[in-house]
């Protein structure tokens, strides 16, 4: 089996020839290589070339009629370890960094989530040019990797920057690019592994989440509010994390410093009152509660119409009135089959007032966590939980937020198939 699995691009310049060489070396170097090129490439150097070396077909078009696969772009980018471009042309380094798929190169780039190195070779006043520099720096921006052209004569007889770099070292950094990235996921599958969680998992295939993010606000007067510190930053995790685990995943977002993660839906609400409505409009679908929200436990009993002046006053006094339950309303009122999960931010007895509220609101898991413990409190990153319920309670160490989540998805899942069984 290969080490590597490189998509190999090759573009329409003279250079051309120099990628059958570096497919060459790849195979040498353990790499499995497929290629695709562009038209203009095939002007310069045959498929038949590099189908014969590899033994595999070589896509130009996604629908050619003798293309096997009409959505090659998706099936081949999703299947690589790295998309290495030999030679690039200044117009296949535009296409990149503007976003442009027009043909199964630039199709193949977008859809890809694998590194991506780039080895141009152009004239030397294309080179030079500032589009061509400002489109460079794009694509370093998002993560592109370059090996940079070097100076000598090139096929126009002009000598300057823009020959394509030897074929000895576009290798070299290919292979120390595939090493980093092998290293990188090595760390990634280790610290899942350490925490019970697949790297790669859709294990709540089917679970719809509604989560509950970030603090209320209840209004004094139009200008003047109570609120909390909450940043929204683990609930919004919670979601994160679910999402990528295959779960279908609504928020009710209150007030928040993060902004949410792609893929999910949110509906806003910024009081108690309008995130007790929002969740009681979309419950009804929901697979899975998660009351990660703080929300406030009272607001104004009058809020004022227009801004209370403070003249002649040293002091005022606010009469509050309770908002509703909306973790403890969801639990007693749940539909079957609906798993209900709180949180519970203290400062002290931290496991007995979350088993407390464990107990008393009839809910499933509760996720406690000291906020007063560095780490560990508003706005931070990290996080140290505990997940409790009803007959069991595990402590987590300090971790990022995301690993928390998936520490608490993971306790979902398990309760899940419990009660499958």
């Amino acid at each position: 089996m290969a080490d590597h699995r490189i998509g190999l691009g090759v573009t329409g310049g003279i250079a051309a020839y120099k990628a059958v060489e570096v497919m060459r070396a790849l195979q040498k170097a353990g790499c499995e290589v497929r290629v695709a090129m562009t038209r203009h490439a095939t002007e310069f150097v045959a498929p038949l070339t590099f189908r014969a070396l590899s033994d595999a077909e070589v896509v130009v078009d996604d629908y050619d009629p003798e293309n096997s696969d009409p959505i090659a772009h998706i099936n081949f980018s999703q299947n690589i370890d790295l998309l290495l471009i030999v030679p690039a042309t200044a117009n296949i380094i535009a296409k990149f960094a503007n976003g442009v798929a027009d043909d199964f190169l630039t199709s193949t780039y977008l859809a890809s989530t694998a590194p991506v190195l780039i080895a141009p070779a152009m004239n030397t006043t294309m080179w030079e040019q500032p589009a061509t520099q400002r489109n460079i720096a794009r694509l370093k921006a998002d993560g592109v990797k370059f090996v940079d052209p070097v100076a000598g004569e090139l096929a126009c007889k002009t000598v300057g920057t823009g020959k394509l770099e030897d074929v000895e070292n576009i290798i070299a950094q290919a292979m120390r690019l595939l090493t980093a990235e092998t290293q990188r996921r090595g760390e990634k599958s280790e610290r899942c592994r350490r925490l019970g969680i697949s790297a790669v998992n859709t294990d709540l295939n089917g679970e719809r989440f509604l989560i509950t993010v970030g603090g209320t606000r209840e209004a004094i007067d139009p200008v003047r509010f109570i609120s909390n510190h909450s940043s929204g930053k683990m609930g919004f995790a919670m979601a994160e994390a679910a999402a990528a685990r295959g779960a279908e995943v609504t928020v009710v977002a209150g007030v928040t410093a993060v902004e949410p993660p792609a893929g999910v839906k949110v509906i806003r609400a910024v009081s108690a009152n309008e995130m007790h409505k929002a969740v009681s409009g979309e419950l009804q679908n929901a697979t899975v509660f998660v009351g990660a929200a703080a929300v406030a436990d009272y607001a104004p009993a009058n809020a004022a119409d227009a801004k209370i002046k403070k003249d002649g006053r040293d002091t005022m006094t606010l009469e509050l009135k309770k908002t509703p339950d909306i973790l403890a309303e969801v639990a007693s009122h749940r539909h079957e089959g609906l798993i209900v999960v709180g949180f519970a931010a203290e400062t002290n007895n931290v496991i007995e007032f979350a088993r407390n509220k464990l107990e008393k609101k009839k809910l499933d898991i509760v996720v406690a966590n000291d906020v007063s413990k560095p780490g560990a409190g508003f706005n931070a990153d990290t996080n140290i939980i505990s997940i409790l319920r009803v007959d069991s309670a595990e402590d987590f160490p300090l971790m990022p937020k995301r690993d928390a989540a998936h520490c608490v998805c993971d306790a979902i899942k398990r309760l899940r198939e419990e009660r499958a069984k």
